[in-house]
């Protein structure tokens, strides 16, 4: 009965790669579409979308399987629980691509975006791309400490946001009023996207440690100061010692 739980845990858990990898194609293939105006890659990311929501099913499916089979121990409580999470996480980061696929499409052939932006929206594709892929690296390879890593990311996807927004408010918006709207809807779309990366990380931060992503920080910098005091009194102690010589 246990073996066929783990390899119940085990299905469950590629899936889930399955599923982070679906999503990166068709983030992959919405930015593509977005910053060439190119039609076929926007295409290509929507018709993705029943292949995304088949993984999406098959994983509640297997969450419900798992909970019911036996009383899971405590870490595989804690994966089936962060999975469960991590799949409407992934769902929605899906979503968000879909909808940048759909803007570079109804706006097809010209482009979605302003000229002068479009420098801004490839940075931002290139972090979420970054992102994603982090994101599959903690998915197959659970680790605490490289989680925390999409935090520093994700501020620099929130700081773009931000200075896009604040070139939409200036009085001198060269463009038109369409043009905005699409701009901070799109913005915002790969902002979100990048929090549910984020999100996926915290996760992997509490089925790694136990603990959730606030404790577990607070937790490395008290271990960090008590080992700069264990270390301190250590070099102390040899000083001692060497003057007792």
């Amino acid at each position: 009965m246990r073996i066929a739980y783990r390899e119940h845990l085990d299905n469950f858990s590629h899936d889930l790669i399955v599923m982070c990898d679906t999503v990166r194609s068709i983030m992959s293939d919405a930015s593509e579409s977005l910053l060439t105006a190119s039609l076929e890659p926007a295409e290509h990311a929507l018709s993705t979308a029943d292949k995304l929501d088949e993984v999406r099913i098959r994983c509640e499916d297997r969450a419900v399987e798992l909970l019911a089979l036996e009383g899971p121990v405590a870490r595989d409580l804690r994966q089936v629980v962060s999975s469960i999470y991590i799949v409407e996480d992934f769902a929605r980061m899906g979503a968000l691509a879909m909808h940048i696929a759909k803007s570079a499409r109804r706006r097809h052939p010209d482009h979605a975006l302003p000229q002068p932006l479009v420098g801004y929206f490839q940075e931002m594709a290139r972090l979420v791309s970054e992102m994603g892929d982090k994101t599959r690296d903690i998915l197959v390879d659970p680790n605490a400490d490289v989680a925390l890593i999409l935090n520093e990311d994700d501020d620099a996807v929130d700081d773009l946001h931000g200075y896009i927004l604040t070139m939409l408010t200036q009085r001198d918006w060269p463009h038109s009023t369409r043009a905005a709207v699409d701009v901070a809807l799109l913005a915002r779309f790969y902002e979100r996207y990048a929090d549910h990366c984020v999100n996926v990380a915290a996760r992997i931060v509490y089925l790694s440690s136990g603990l959730s992503q606030d404790d577990y920080i607070a937790k490395k910098k008290r271990d960090s100061a008590e080992a700069d005091i264990e270390a301190r009194f250590a070099e102390l102690e040899r000083q001692f010692a060497r003057r007792g010589d």
